[in-house]
C-alpha cells in the first residue's frame, strides 16, 4: 500500500509513529504538508499538484488535519476522495466533527446519551436556557476550542450570565451545557477505528482544575470499557462518519454521555497510557480497506434514473407490522432492505423471513415513486409545557427523568451472511 499523512508537523509524535507502523508493515509512505497542495479542477479529470509537480497516484491517505486549517484541509482530503483515494476519514466527517453544535446536533436525534446542551444568541434567553439544562452550575463552551481552551465553568446563573454577555458582545458564539456532576474533573477518551475501541484511557484532572485535558496537566490511566461505554463511542464515531476518532465521554449516572468527537485524536497520551500500538491498528485498518472502498452513494446514484435511497418508518398500526419482510412484498415492488434499524441494533442485509415491527427503520435501495408512497406523513411532535419565569427570575421547570440508557442486543446470527 502506498499512503500519505497529512500533517504539517511531521516531528510531533502522531506522525512519527504513523509513519513508523507504516514502514514496519512494509508499506510505502509520505507525510505530505497539507498547504502545499493546490487542487485542479477539469472535467472528468480532478487532480492534485504537490510542491508545484503532480502528484503520484496514492492507495490511501491519513488525514492530520489541525484546527486552524479545516477548510482548506478538508478541500483537500475532498479532492483526494474525488480521485478515488480511500480516505480514512471523510472531508464531511471532519468537518461536522469540528463544529461542536453541529456535531451534538447530529448526535442528537439517535439513542446516544450526550449532556443537555442549548445555544442561544439573545440575551432574554440566557436565564431560561440555563434553567432547561438543570440549573447552575453550567459548563459554557466556545463552539470550535479545543484542548480544553474556551471552556468555562460557571458555578451561579448569575456568572454563567456575565461571562456568556462577555463572550457574545467579542462576537463569539457559545454552547450552555449541563454540568454532570459525578463525572467533574474526570472523562474518557476511547479512540475508536473502524468498528472497534482499540484502546481507552481515564483523564483526571489535577487539584482545583474541572478539565480533564492532558494539555492541561490531567493524569491519565488505561481502563478497560464496558459493552455500553465501547457500543457508544464506536456508535457516535459512526453517526459522525468518522473511521479513526478518538470519543470523549462522561461517566454519567445515566450511562455514557459523549462530550466530544474528536476526527485527529492525538497518539501520545493514549499510547504511552495503555501501552498498545494505536498506530499500527490504524495502519492495519487502512491497509484491509484499501482494496474494498466504501461508495459515496449520494454521487453514484445520480446515474440511476428513478432510483434511490430512502429509510422507510413502520410505525403503530402499519399493515407491515408483525409480518416478514418476503411477506410484506417490497422485493415485488422492487424495493430492497439493505439494513434494518430496530432500536440501537442495526442488522445488514436481513433475510427475508425477518419480522417487521413496530418503530423499525428500514434503509431501502428501489424505485423512487414506490419507496415515496410507502413513507408515513411526519407526525408533529407534542410541544413540551411552557416554561414560566416568575418575577423574581426563577424558572418553574418541569422534573423529567434523564433517559441516556442505551440496550445492548446481540444480532442474529443469521443475518448479514450474504444477498437473498
Amino acid at each position: 500500500m502506498k499512503m500519505a499523512i497529512l500533517s504539517c508537523n511531521p516531528k510531533c509524535y502522531s506522525t512519527r509513529r504513523l509513519r513508523e507502523a507504516a514502514t514496519q508493515r512494509g508499506h510505502s509512505v509520505k507525510v505530505l504538508n497539507t498547504l502545499k497542495f493546490a487542487i485542479d479542477l477539469e472535467q472528468g479529470n480532478p487532480d492534485l499538484y504537490y510542491r508545484q509537480k503532480q502528484l503520484s497516484p496514492y492507495d490511501a491517505v491519513l488525514p492530520r488535519i489541525g484546527a486552524s486549517i479545516t477548510y482548506y484541509g478538508t478541500a483537500v482530503v475532498r479532492q483526494f476522495e474525488q480521485m478515488d483515494v480511500f480516505c480514512a476519514n471523510s472531508s464531511a466527517s471532519i468537518t461536522i466533527s469540528r463544529d461542536k453544535l453541529r456535531s451534538l446536533q447530529v448526535l442528537s436525534r439517535h439513542q446516544i446519551g450526550i449532556p443537555k446542551t442549548t445555544f442561544v444568541r439573545d440575551k432574554k434567553d440566557v436565564l431560561p436556557a440555563i434553567e432547561r439544562v438543570g440549573g447552575a452550575p453550567v459548563v459554557i463552551k466556545l463552539l470550535e476550542g479545543t484542548q480544553g481552551i474556551g471552556v468555562l465553568l460557571a458555578e451561579s446563573v448569575e456568572s454563567a450570565s456575565a461571562i456568556i454577555e462577555m463572550l457574545q458582545s467579542q462576537k463569539q458564539s457559545v454552547l450552555i451545557q449541563k454540568f454532570v456532576a459525578e463525572s467533574k474533573g474526570r472523562d474518557i477518551r476511547a479512540f475508536v477505528v473502524g468498528n472497534h475501541v482499540v484502546g481507552a484511557m481515564r483523564r483526571i484532572a489535577q487539584g482545583q482544575e474541572f478539565r480533564s485535558n492532558v494539555h492541561r496537566g490531567g493524569h491519565t490511566e488505561p481502563v478497560v470499557l464496558d459493552e455500553s461505554y465501547s457500543e457508544t463511542a464506536v456508535r457516535a464515531a459512526q453517526i459522525m462518519g468518522l473511521r479513526v476518532a478518538g470519543v470523549d465521554l462522561l461517566e454519567g449516572s445515566a450511562g455514557p454521555q459523549v462530550m466530544e468527537v474528536n476526527s485527529s485524536p492525538g497518539l501520545e497520551g493514549i499510547e504511552g497510557t495503555t501501552q498498545l500500538d494505536i498506530a499500527g491498528a490504524i495502519i492495519d485498518y487502512m491497509a484491509a480497506q484499501v482494496n474494498f472502498p466504501e461508495i459515496d452513494l449520494r454521487q453514484r446514484l445520480t446515474v440511476s434514473r428513478g432510483y434511490d435511497v430512502a429509510e422507510i418508518y413502520i410505525p403503530e398500526g402499519s399493515e407491515y407490522n408483525n409480518i416478514s419482510i418476503r411477506e410484506s412484498g417490497l422485493r415485488d415492488k422492487d424495493i430492497i432492505v439493505l439494513t434494518l434499524y430496530r432500536g440501537t441494533t442495526v442488522i445488514p442485509n436481513p433475510r427475508p423471513q425477518r419480522q417487521l415491527q413496530a418503530g423499525d427503520r428500514l434503509l431501502c435501495f428501489g424505485k423512487r415513486e414506490l419507496m415515496r408512497e410507502l413513507i408515513p406523513d411526519k407526525v408533529r411532535r407534542k410541544r413540551r409545557p411552557k416554561v414560566k419565569v416568575l418575577p423574581e427570575l426563577t424558572v418553574a421547570r418541569e422534573v423529567h427523568q434523564d433517559s441516556a440508557h442505551i440496550e445492548t442486543v446481540p444480532m442474529p446470527p443469521e443475518e448479514g451472511d450474504g444477498l437473498e
